[in-house]
């Protein structure tokens, strides 16, 4: 098996492809990104990061190679791609700069990668999450089981460690699920939410399950406020996560941003909802039962992140 990670001279495509590497069922990683020239000098992160990661494989026990690379020919014939490439949004810089420049970033990668890999399945994290996923599917030209976006995983990821935190617990035993867009308007369930099957609202009162709702929409914010950058090991490791699923055909449940075509009412817009995860890319998209509040909540995810997509769209109209 042979995955490609672009964007992994940075932390959170890095993390990925270590996490990867050392569930030691594939093959090959290759990790890609652009050189960076410092005066009369040329760096090449990836390469770099490849190499000082398999130097770790004999303490980590991993025997998945990893290798740098900046040519896009070096991923041909990889069975899932996962993109992470892109720029945060910088002091100055408008949310139309931050659009059009992560779009035009994820759709020339995308080309790259179908290019060399005609076949394989593309796994988005690179942000804003739920339009570049829908980015990645246009320029690719694929079904849309074989792309979705990561966020579902490391929402839920969050709301899990929060609530083992609350109730003192292991996180191994608390199974949730969150839909919608990837950041304020995410849509946690504690009505789905349950510790080793016990419904979590029996074991924490309202109030304080409210705060730890609110905590998981703004937990990508509260990473930034700490260490001035944005996360990269959960997310990393939940990206890996999806790229096991696939390739191993484990046929897991989890939330993660798909392409809706009438699903819960909603009609061409990436959006996290359950899906299986197997061989192929996304076998099933699972509509829950939702009582009207959360359908309420669900609708305006959508309408937030079509709004993003209208954005999205006029910026691209203004361009051509």
């Amino acid at each position: 098996m042979k995955i490609t990670v672009v964007g992994a001279g940075g932390n959170v495509g890095a993390t990925v492809a270590l996490s990867i590497a050392q569930r030691d069922y594939a093959k090959e990683v290759v990790m890609v990104d652009i050189e960076r020239k410092e005066g009369d000098k040329v760096f090449y992160p990836s390469k770099g990061r490849a190499l000082d990661q398999w130097e770790s494989s004999p303490v980590h026990g991993f025997d998945t190679r990893l290798r740098g690379a900046v040519d896009y020919a070096e991923t041909a014939g990889s069975d899932v791609c996962v993109i992470t490439a892109g720029v945060p949004r910088r002091p100055g810089m408008s949310r139309d700069d931050l659009l059009g420049i992560n779009a035009g970033i994820v759709k020339s990668v995308t080309e790259e990668l179908v290019k060399h890999s005609p076949n394989t399945i593309l796994v988005i994290v690179s942000n804003p999450l739920d339009v570049m996923s829908y980015v990645a599917y246009a320029a690719s030209g694929f079904d849309s089981s074989r792309v979705m976006g990561m966020a579902g995983i490391l929402d839920t990821a969050r709301y899990r460690a929060f609530l083992a935190d609350e109730l003192d617990i292991s996180p191994k035993d608390i199974q949730a699920l969150l839909m919608g867009g990837h950041g304020d308007t995410m849509v946690p369930l504690p009505r789905y939410t349950t510790v080793s099957g016990i419904p979590v609202t029996q074991l924490i009162d309202e109030q304080k399950l409210d705060a730890i709702v609110e905590r998981t929409k703004k937990g990508g914010g509260e990473i930034v406020g700490l260490m001035g950058t944005s996360a990269w090991y959960a997310p990393g490791a939940a990206a890996a996560q999806m790229v096991e699923a696939i390739l191993l055909d484990q046929n897991r449940i989890f939330p993660c941003a798909a392409r809706l075509s009438g699903q819960y009412g909603i009609d061409d817009l990436f959006l996290g909802v359950p899906v299986k995860l197997g061989k192929g890319g996304i076998k099933e998209i699972i509509e829950v039962d939702l009582n009207e509040k959360e359908m309420d909540l669900l609708k305006d995810s959508a309408k937030a992140v079509r709004q993003t997509m209208d954005e999205f769209h006029e910026l691209m109209n203004k361009q051509s």
